[in-house]
């Protein structure tokens, strides 16, 4: 049986889930999703399967998928509602106007939507002390949402390396380790892994241009790019990565603490949140 079914398994057993009778407990994690269209027609607000696995199984919490439109949602009710949320990769970018650039073609393909979510919904959590991390574009998101911008495509700098996904192969050659982070000294990411320098996949075309004026780069790629940040002042968890820590969560030696640390802050915050309510 997979670990994120055994995972709900266990709380249903613990009556924590399932039971109309009690009150469920267990931590919500909100993962933020694109949208996309099925079968190049019908719309759908979607997220990767291994983002749910890595909440699940490694983070231990309950996943829940949030469809990324201010039609739907509102900022506020999503915070009450997830104790925390993962801001996940995508294939469209975050519109440069949010920097105050013009798109071009190398900006790629956008979702306006989320943008009008996500932003807002990162410094609303930071502000809070609410757990959040933020993978690829998230870790794009967190940089912009403090007023930082974006390269379009960081392989053109001078000196940088093509940090895109290969456009062949299979998943587990996509996703395959491609090159070394190292953090900076004493860094909190250290802190969490146990090592002061790792192997990640890459998988993304945009990077930091100019650091948002709260964030704090605490891990680079051999070129520069930066590659690994926190959110300066944060009283919560306010990480983000570039790579894509929710490949093989459970098995890799990088994303397995980077998410279980993740799940705790979640469960701390909702420890504190019912304390508060009781």
């Amino acid at each position: 049986m997979p670990a994120s079914i055994r995972c709900v398994d266990e709380l249903v057993e613990a009556g924590q889930w399932g039971n109309p009778g009690k009150k469920v407990t267990v931590p919500v994690v909100g993962i933020i999703g694109n949208h996309y269209l099925l079968d190049d027609s019908y719309p759908v607000h979607a997220s990767g399967t291994m983002n749910s696995s890595a909440i699940a199984s490694v983070a231990g919490v309950l996943p829940l998928i949030v469809p990324s439109h201010p039609e739907f949602v509102t900022i506020e009710n999503l915070a009450e509602v997830c104790d925390g949320f993962l801001f996940t990769g995508g294939r469209p970018n975050v519109h440069p106007e949010e920097y105050g650039e013009p798109p071009t073609a190398a900006h790629g393909t956008f979702d306006r939507n989320r943008d009008r979510i996500a932003l807002p919904l990162i410094r609303h959590c930071v502000e809070r002390g609410q757990p959040v991390l933020g993978v690829c574009r998230g870790f794009q998101e967190f940089n912009v949402a403090f007023g930082g911008s974006l390269h379009p495509e960081i392989r053109e700098l001078e000196g940088r390396m093509n940090h895109r996904m290969p456009p062949e192969g299979t998943l587990e050659e996509k996703f395959a380790l491609r090159h070394r982070i190292t953090f900076s000294p004493g860094s909190i990411f250290t802190r969490i892994v146990g090592d002061a320098c790792v192997q990640v996949n890459s998988l993304h075309g945009q990077g930091i241009k100019q650091r948002g004026e709260r964030v704090r780069v605490e891990g680079h790629a051999p070129d520069g790019t930066e590659e690994a940040i926190r959110i300066e002042g944060a009283t919560g968890f306010a990480l983000a990565v570039q790579w894509h820590p929710e490949f093989r969560a459970e098995s890799d030696p990088v994303s397995r603490p980077l998410f279980a640390a993740f799940g705790d802050a979640v469960r701390a915050w909702k420890t504190g949140r019912t304390e508060v309510q009781n």
